[in-house]
């Protein structure tokens, strides 16, 4: 399997893109419920998106993750929602082309510890919340091929398979054993469930191999089905139904 990352460049390009698509998709809809996140209206998507930006932005400049009170959550009062959201998203790609990507910067991902982490994490965030807004407000585009087929890898091996699979605290009993495969286009995941070792409980190949079931779509479908954007009848699933559900319950803990 080729590797699914794409050019610092192309993050950018993507990053610019959604985040403007989000924020005009958000005009007029602040209001309106966002059923791919219960409890959520547009104005709190877009909210949420913008602190995010606000807290990699502090990252990068504190070089260590900032405390609550550093990290703006939401516009000052009196301020235009949608003008601070622009705001935000312009002063993230000011942190991201002003800097070296070399250049070391805090994350939540051990093994990669530089702002070009950053370049494909926004990115990502920010393709899943503009959909989460064109969801509420009218017609879903779709995620990128390329960066879709990066999101789905990212999903697999940064949030699940590590982000759950290494917590000794997470219980994946229900997986223990079981595995699926992903495939998208000519790209493709085996994920098992593993036993023994309570920091390596999810493992992750990046090929093809005998599994209890299987989840295949187009690269956005199988992205947006991952992080639960998307319902079953957008992927093709095949293979047994406990595997599947054991799946779908590491997926939703991990994309909290």
């Amino acid at each position: 399997m080729t590797s699914t990352r794409l050019d610092l460049a192309r993050y950018l390009e993507l990053l610019t893109a959604d985040g403007e698509r989000l924020a005009t998709a958000a005009e007029g809809h602040l209001a309106a419920p966002v059923p791919s996140c219960p409890g959520w209206d547009v104005a709190d998507a877009v909210r949420h998106t913008g602190a995010v930006y606000h807290h990699k932005i502090n990252s990068i400049v504190l070089d260590r993750f900032p405390t609550e009170d550093e990290s703006a959550q939401g516009p000052a009062d009196g301020e235009d929602l949608l003008s601070w959201f622009r705001a935000s998203l312009a002063g993230l790609l000011h942190e991201l082309t002003t800097r070296d990507p070399n250049a070391a910067a805090p994350t939540w991902y051990p093994p990669e510890q530089t702002v070009a982490w950053f370049y494909r994490r926004m990115a990502q965030e920010t393709a899943v919340h503009r959909v989460d807004v064109e969801l509420a407000s009218g017609v879903v585009t779709p995620v990128a091929d390329d960066l879709a087929l990066d999101g789905v890898d990212e999903v697999l091996d940064l949030f699940l398979r590590y982000g759950l699979g290494t917590d000794p605290d997470e219980d994946i009993a229900d997986f223990a054993g079981r595995s699926v495969q992903i495939r998208t286009g000519h790209q493709a995941w085996h994920v098992l469930g593993s036993t023994g070792d309570p920091t390596d409980q999810i493992r992750l190949d990046r090929g093809v191999h005998a599994a209890d079931a299987s989840v295949s779509g187009e690269p956005s479908e199988l992205l947006l089905w991952l992080w639960n954007r998307r319902p079953d009848s957008a992927v093709r699933i095949d293979g047994d139904p406990q595997a599947l559900a054991a799946f779908r319950g590491l997926l939703a803990r991990a994309t909290v």
